[in-house]
């Protein structure tokens, strides 16, 4: 009698592989599956400890639990909100952050917390339900997800907190830090990290004090005066960031950094820079005049899509593209505050969708 290999043998993984090998796309995707399986496959073949594959299993979960998650919504823009899960419901910071998270969720904005309590709470109250996700870390003493978050299916528990951090960032349109402890300024160093080196797009990071308070002024002082001020770190690196104690200016720091501006990547080394409305030729020139310093070689220049990006839906976008250094990201935020400010014609918000990648 023929007797098919059992399920999670060695033959009948093997005959899965080169199923999956024979069926992957003729594309850049299926270009990718076939390299992460390699990887696994070589790993499998090294003498690596149990306690290695556990890490690699889980993070793989943790992967997989993230990406199901967010790809219904990958085309809204989503806000970030960190801050202490210790302040109480009744306080200025928790009030500020519950209004803040409404007024992005009115603006067409989804909102991301921690899950936790305090601030984290405030800003899944304010975005309310459908507007929420919630990206919880499994801990021991972790007390669970608060109850506007708890229960939802955008409601995310991770087993790492790299992998969580991976998504707040990947998934986040703009950062927005309330005054907390060791875990808010650890996000905050982190995303300012990432923003001044590149390994983030261009996004708006929002420090948010309550009225009167000078929780991230005091901080600033201290760029300022020991970062700055010693050369540690560039003098325009300061324009990653907007410290406000006023919710209007806080919402419209984020709404605006996305007036003209849309997105931007790279191909090969030229940044190629989407946006909402098309510049005139008097502003890129001017453009070329104030920032020649941040261009290797060439100007700044406007393009039609390039053979790259067909298929991400930028494809019907005005775009300039030049070649940054890839050094001064504050100077690079202070082009695009620029551009905004530019008087440039842009098309309605789509309604369906009015923070639409």
């Amino acid at each position: 009698m023929d007797v098919s290999p059992q399920t999670g043998s060695p033959d009948s993984l093997a005959n899965e592989l080169r199923e999956l090998m024979n069926t992957l796309p003729n594309t850049e995707k299926g270009s990718w599956i076939q390299r992460a399986v390699q990887v696994l496959t070589r790993l499998a073949q090294e003498d690596i400890a149990t306690a290695d594959w556990k890490i690699i299993t889980k993070t793989l979960q943790d992967l997989e639990k993230g990406f199901n998650v967010f790809q219904p919504y990958r085309h809204t823009r989503k806000v970030t909100v960190f801050g202490s899960a210790r302040i109480s419901y009744e306080t200025e910071e928790y009030a500020l952050a519950k209004a803040f998270s409404q007024c992005l969720a009115q603006q067409g904005f989804m909102v991301m917390t921690g899950a936790g309590g305090g601030i984290m709470e405030a800003g899944n109250e304010g975005a309310g339900l459908g507007n929420s996700f919630g990206l919880n870390i499994q801990l021991p003493f972790e007390q669970g997800a608060n109850p506007y978050i708890r229960n939802d299916e955008k409601l995310i528990g991770f087993k790492y907190f790299f992998t969580r951090k991976l998504f707040f960032l990947r998934e986040s349109d703009a950062i927005a830090l309330f005054p907390g402890g060791y875990g808010t300024q650890d996000e905050a160093f982190e995303c300012l990290t990432l923003c001044q080196t590149g390994k983030q797009p261009p996004i708006p990071l929002v420090l948010i004090d309550k009225p009167g308070g000078n929780y991230w002024k005091e901080w600033d002082s201290y760029i300022k005066r020991h970062l700055i001020k010693d050369g540690l770190v560039s003098p325009d690196d300061d324009c990653i960031y907007t410290i406000t104690d006023n919710l209007e200016i806080a919402c419209k720091a984020i709404n605006n950094f996305y007036r003209i501006y849309h997105s931007s990547r790279y191909v090969g080394d030229l940044l190629v820079m989407r946006l909402n409305g098309e510049p005139s030729d008097a502003q890129v020139a001017w453009l070329n005049q104030a920032f020649s310093d941040i261009l290797v070689g060439g100007q700044i220049e406007k393009s039609p899509p390039l053979h790259q990006e067909n298929g991400d839906g930028t494809e019907s976008l005005p775009r300039l593209v030049f070649h940054f250094n890839q050094r001064d990201l504050g100077r690079l935020y202070k082009l695009i505050r620029t551009i905004n400010q530019f008087s440039i014609p842009v098309p309605p918000p789509v309604a369906t969708h009015p923070e639409r990648k």
